[in-house]
């Protein structure tokens, strides 16, 4: 006969079920139900405290938790139940992520623009110009390079090939017009045939009179920003409405903190007054490199006209190499560019950071074709001197007034 299994009693109310630790729990272990035991044809034994075949099974009771969990009440560590892990909330991640990056992103850009704007040097105050044309459509920005040596040692000065003579002069004049039909960039050279008219002394507070013809450059050397702004505007009718200088060692500090200037350079050419060697073609210049080659002028036979075409041609990569994402991206390269650059300027004391940087996209955008770049138009020359040519100058001037389009083209 095939032996049978015989079916123990049902689990009495307030007894633990199979796999349940408790005063009742089988001595086989929680978790574990006790085997049944078998008899010859005789059916299921009747063990005491067993339940019946189904008790628990169908509800998923079975050594242990409900739904066969063991975590649960009756699981091997006793705890309460778990359900299952829930998923992880990525569209909470992502919102929590992306505002923490805003708030470093408007923290760090709002001490930024402290820190920069603590760093200006507003030293030129153009109230003290007299007879100021009226201000015309647009933002005009008179940009002076000057041979200023300030803070330089004679080690610097060697290197950089400034010599060491004292006092401030011109080495490169720039007006920049910003508007709505174009930028337009045009230089000024400094050998350029003026009047100097009545001035307001920058230091006395007095009433000067006039100079009469000079060279441009000489309004800056007489005395200072003030009268050169003064001169200017006298001699074209332009109102000036911003005011930016750079000196030598300003200069070469930038192009070094930038890492280099990659400029292309058509023809080669050497100036021992400027420490200039260049060979034609491409090539990456730093601080003292770049120097010389705006410097030069006594390599070239129109000497003034061809230096302020090089100097527009680099001034305009420099903007380019700033802007670019490497360089603006670059925490370890732009706050140092940043840094030379506030250093060196000087600026007039109406000077915002937003002036200052709309002047600097607006060179950039001359550059890359988006303005015009020019000379100012030249008829002659009188004692060495280049001679504006007015009827020329007044279209430029008037153009400029109206934020037109220019359509006069220089030397």
């Amino acid at each position: 006969m095939m032996r049978q299994v015989r079916r123990g009693p049902a689990v009495p109310p307030g007894q633990p079920a199979y796999g349940t630790p408790g005063p009742s729990a089988p001595p086989y272990g929680a978790g574990v139900p006790q085997q049944p035991s078998y008899t010859d044809g005789q059916g299921y034994d009747e063990g005491a405290g067993y339940g019946d075949y189904d008790s628990g099974y169908n509800t998923g009771q079975v050594y242990g938790a409900p739904g066969g969990g063991s975590g649960g009440p009756g699981g091997p560590q006793g705890g309460p139940a778990r359900g299952p892990r829930s998923a992880p909330n990525w569209r909470r991640r992502i919102k929590w992520t992306a505002l923490t990056l805003a708030t470093v992103l408007i923290v760090t850009s709002v001490a930024t623009y402290f820190w920069a704007d603590s760093k200006l040097r507003r030293e030129v105050d153009l109230s003290k110009v007299i007879d100021r044309p009226e201000s015309g459509s647009g933002t005009n920005y008179l940009i002076v390079g000057s041979d200023s040596r300030e803070g330089m040692s004679k080690a610097d000065e060697k290197k950089l090939h400034t010599g060491g003579a004292p006092g401030k002069r011109t080495d490169s004049m720039m007006i920049l017009h910003v508007g709505d039909n174009g930028d337009t960039l045009i230089s000024l050279p400094r050998d350029s045939n003026v009047t100097i008219p009545t001035f307001r002394g920058s230091t006395s507070g007095k009433i000067r009179p006039a100079m009469g013809q000079n060279k441009l450059n000489a309004a800056y050397a007489f005395d200072g920003p003030t009268l050169l702004v003064r001169t200017i505007e006298y001699n074209t009718g332009l109102h000036i409405d911003h005011y930016c200088e750079i000196g030598f060692q300003g200069f070469a500090k930038i192009v070094d903190a930038v890492g280099g200037v990659d400029i292309t350079i058509d023809q080669a050419f050497k100036d021992k007054y400027s420490g200039a060697d260049f060979k034609a073609g491409k090539q990456t210049l730093n601080g003292e490199q770049a120097l010389a080659f705006v410097r030069t002028r006594h390599a070239f036979a129109a000497s003034d006209l061809q230096r302020t075409k090089n100097q527009q041609k680099f001034l305009a990569a420099l903007a380019h190499q700033v802007a670019t994402p490497s360089t603006v991206l670059n925490p370890f390269k732009f706050y140092p560019t940043m840094g030379a650059g506030l250093d060196s300027l000087i600026v007039d004391k109406d000077m915002s950071l937003w002036d200052l940087a709309s002047m600097f996209w607006a060179m950039k955008g001359v550059s890359s074709g988006d303005g015009k770049s020019m000379n100012m138009p030249i008829s002659g020359s009188t004692g060495g001197n280049l001679v504006w040519d007015k009827a020329k100058v007044k279209t430029l001037v008037d153009e400029l007034k109206n934020d037109q389009a220019v359509t006069v083209s220089g030397n």
